[in-house]
């Protein structure tokens, strides 16, 4: 299960974690995302939405 919002499609970023030494290691940022029931399109369903969505109001909760 791909960890995208379904409302914005925010994803993961990737980028380099960089030590004091300057080391490089990946690192994955991942949304917060919440598996909730909302009221979409007049359907109500489940959906993993992240917390910027549910905060500005672009869903419903069921």
């Amino acid at each position: 299960m791909a960890k995208v919002c379904e409302i914005c499609g925010k994803r993961p970023e990737f980028g380099k974690q960089v030590s004091h030494s300057g080391r490089h290691s990946i690192r994955i940022r991942q949304p917060n995302l919440q598996r909730v029931r909302v009221v979409y399109k007049g359907v109500r369903r489940r959906m993993r939405v992240c917390t910027r969505c549910l905060k500005a109001g672009k869903v419903q909760k069921a």
